[in-house]
Parts: structure tokens; C-alpha cells; sequence
């Protein structure tokens, strides 16, 4: 039986998903766990540096802690970049919940499809909360049905998108708008199975 985490450690790759993470934890969680986000400078440097980073937490980990390691797949294979994560993890001495069978897990890879804006696209009712003049029908619109199989890049999407309708005319503020949308997007909602995964892993770990 896998003890349940009492805090989380999450690694991700730039501000923006910290500041959604941030924002949306403390209602997912219970309140008496804890968390930590730790953002790199983009995804190169994440990749550059996870091995050491997770070689340290392997010599000191506690067993009731719990590591996500978060990043987008922009343009890379899901598969590869899911089996490159896991590759790090295990050489780093950690037991990913991919590889773990029944013994408990330490750390889990997830991959957000294409990127953190997928997710927003993922529940519509929490950025029209944010941004009330979005079309309420967009998530019927052909091309936005499936947020994780939005083409062409999901922010940009997503910035021309709310441009239209008279929002961010200077261009999206990534961390601001992710640190709003997390604070009300709502899981039971979401239609993005990359934010659903991502959900169904931090639950179980505190579960």
C-alpha cells in the first residue's frame, strides 16, 4: 500500500505554469498537505538539469513526499518525450509510477498537450469567467473540440482568440492570465485528457 503523500514537489519548466499551480493546488489538495513549485527557465533548461536535480532528491526523499515533474510537449513526440522523462527518473535512482508495479511510487512524468494553454482551452466556463466576452460556443467550433489537438501552437491560438474580442491588446501576460484561470478552472469540467491525467496522478498521490 502506497503511503499518502503529505507534500508535493513539483518541477516545471517556466513561470506561468508555477503561477496556474499556485493558483489552482490549494483547492485541489487537502488542506493539510503541502506543496512546492520549482520553475526552470523553459524547457531546454529543465531537461538540461533534471538528472542532477532529481539525483539530489533521490539521496534525501522522504517516503510520504511525492515528485511531479511537469513540462508541454510543444512539438516533440508525446512517447518520447514521456519515455526521455522516465529515462532521467530512473537513472536518477527514483521509482516513477510508470515503471513502479505495485511497489509505492516516488515521482510521476506528466506531459501537457501542447502546452499549459491546452488546459485553459480545456474548461472554457473558467476563462470566460476571467474574460467574459470569449465565445461561449467555442468549445463546439471545429478545431476546439479536442483542446489537446488544437494545431498551430495553443497560446498563440489562445492570444488571437481573446484579441478578437478586445482583450490583451499588448499581448497575452502569460503569468497573469494563468495564475486567474487556475484560480477557478474547475476538474470535473476539463475536457483536456492531458489536464485530466495530470489531475487523476496529483489525487492519488495525496489519496
Amino acid at each position: 500500500m502506497t503511503m499518502a503523500a503529505s507534500h508535493l514537489e513539483f518541477l516545471v519548466e517556466e513561470p506561468s505554469m508555477e503561477a496556474f499551480l499556485r493558483a489552482l493546488l490549494p483547492r485541489l489538495l487537502p488542506q493539510d498537505r503541502t506543496f512546492e513549485v520549482h520553475p526552470f527557465q523553459g524547457k531546454s533548461d529543465l531537461l538540461a538539469k533534471l538528472e542532477a536535480r532529481l539525483r539530489a532528491y533521490a539521496s534525501w526523499l522522504p517516503p510520504d513526499w511525492r515528485l511531479v515533474v511537469v513540462v508541454d510537449r510543444d512539438n516533440d513526440d508525446c512517447h518520447a518525450l514521456k519515455q526521455q522523462l522516465e529515462a532521467i527518473a530512473t537513472r536518477s535512482g527514483l521509482r516513477t509510477r510508470s515503471s513502479a508495479g505495485n511497489d509505492p511510487w516516488q515521482l510521476v512524468n506528466r506531459v501537457a498537450i501542447e502546452e499549459l494553454e491546452a488546459w485553459f482551452f480545456g474548461d472554457w466556463d473558467a476563462v470566460r469567467q476571467i474574460y467574459p466576452r470569449a465565445p461561449a460556443n467555442l468549445p463546439s467550433r471545429q478545431g476546439f473540440r479536442d483542446p489537446d489537438a488544437i494545431a498551430g501552437g495553443t497560446w498563440e491560438a489562445f492570444e488571437r482568440l481573446l484579441q478578437r474580442h478586445g482583450y490583451v491588446p499588448g499581448g497575452l501576460r502569460k503569468i497573469d492570465t494563468a495564475r486567474a484561470i487556475g484560480a477557478v478552472l474547475d476538474q470535473q469540467r476539463s475536457r483536456s485528457a492531458s489536464f485530466r491525467a495530470f489531475h487523476q496522478a496529483v489525487i492519488e498521490a495525496v489519496g
